[in-house]
């Protein structure tokens, strides 16, 4: 007699072998059509995001703004600026670059290149970019970022570098260090999520990280009624008529370089020679890598930076924001847009 065992009608074998490859079925379609598109279109299957935690990226970006500030700081020491005319301003103003923005910007960029090689990086510089520098950074998480900020994990494809190698230029040549700064801003999807802004001749690092940290804070009170607000020194454009017809003309007016300066006076900074404003409006075109860095800041605060009719500004695509700024903390920011005439809302170029 055949051993005693269950046995199967040529059907039900047919059905558990369907069954079979079922299961398969599920677990390698996934593979089998990735293989499949690559085969039809011709190439490999497309791989992994490459994931940046940002606590890594804000610790290098503090790194890079203070090493290109050391550059900053050395050419104009020893007085090496050569300075050269790269341009004129919409304003006819002449644009100056010198050693000093050069040399800072191999410095910043090379080192967040090689912490992050997939990053793209927007620089006001471009010189030496293919000529690479070896800039290494050793992954150190400072003290006060590791305490306050958790690791947070984004695809490199998300994310917008811009970097200010030397802001306040002019300035620079003319020897009116307080206004100069070192800048570096991470935008994810377009929105400014982390800013450093980085002050070479006294040392000082204001950094900030939106749902993170920062090493800065608020002054404990504004003035909202009559304001003193802050505007270019070089391209007020008609700010001071712009502040003047909005705010009444007993309003303060600080004339001032450099966007990251400006960013700064409206926040408690430890040092005597950064002035105090309640307001920083800028109504002419500007650079995102001059405001990039302080939108952050300041959005990581609770404040907001955005254009004279009130919009966010996006910090992907174009180069340049069109329809100026305002910028505010611990303030009503959409009354201060409402009390601009409407002629400021608009592109002043």
């Amino acid at each position: 007699m055949a051993p005693m065992g269950i046995r199967l009608s040529p059907l039900g074998v047919a059905v558990f072998c369907l069954l079979g490859l079922a299961v398969l079925y599920h677990l390698y379609s996934g593979f089998l059509a990735g293989r499949f598109a690559s085969f039809v279109l011709g190439g490999p299957p497309a791989p992994a995001s490459v994931l940046v935690d940002l606590r890594e990226l804000l610790a290098a970006s503090v790194a890079a703004a203070v090493r290109g500030g050391a550059e900053v700081r050395r050419v104009r020491e020893e007085n090496v600026l050569h300075v050269r005319a790269k341009g004129k301003t919409r304003e006819g103003a002449e644009e100056k670059m010198t050693s000093g923005d050069l040399l800072s910007n191999r410095k910043m960029y090379f080192l967040l290149k090689a912490a992050f090689p997939g990053l793209q990086i927007n620089s006001e510089e471009h010189w030496g970019e293919k000529d690479p520098e070896i800039v290494s950074w050793d992954h150190t998480i400072p003290d006060d970022i590791a305490r306050q900020v958790q690791p947070k994990l984004v695809p490199v494809e998300s994310l917008t570098m811009w970097i200010d190698p030397l802001d306040a230029t002019q300035e620079y040549t003319e020897n009116l260090s307080q206004y100069v700064t070192t800048m570096v801003c991470a935008a994810v999807d377009g929105k400014p999520v982390i800013g450093v802004i980085h002050k070479p001749f006294s040392g000082y690092t204001a950094w900030a990280m939106v749902n993170g940290g920062s090493n800065i804070q608020p002054r404990s009170s504004y003035n909202e009624r009559t304001p003193t607000i802050i505007v270019s020194r070089s391209h007020e454009g008609k700010v001071k008529q712009v502040a003047w017809q909005s705010f009444g003309n007993q309003t303060a007016i600080i004339e001032a370089g450099g966007a990251g300066y400006k960013v700064l006076s409206l926040l408690d900074v430890p040092e005597a020679n950064q002035e105090k404003a309640d307001v920083y409006i800028h109504v002419t075109f500007i650079k995102k890598w001059d405001i990039c860095a302080g939108n952050a800041v300041l959005k990581a605060l609770g404040g907001r930076m955005t254009t004279l009719a009130g919009e966010e500004i996006s910090y992907a695509g174009s180069e340049g924001n069109e329809d100026g700024l305002i910028a505010s903390i611990r303030m009503n920011h959409q009354a201060l847009v409402e009390k601009l005439p409407a002629f400021a809302k608009t592109s002043q170029n």
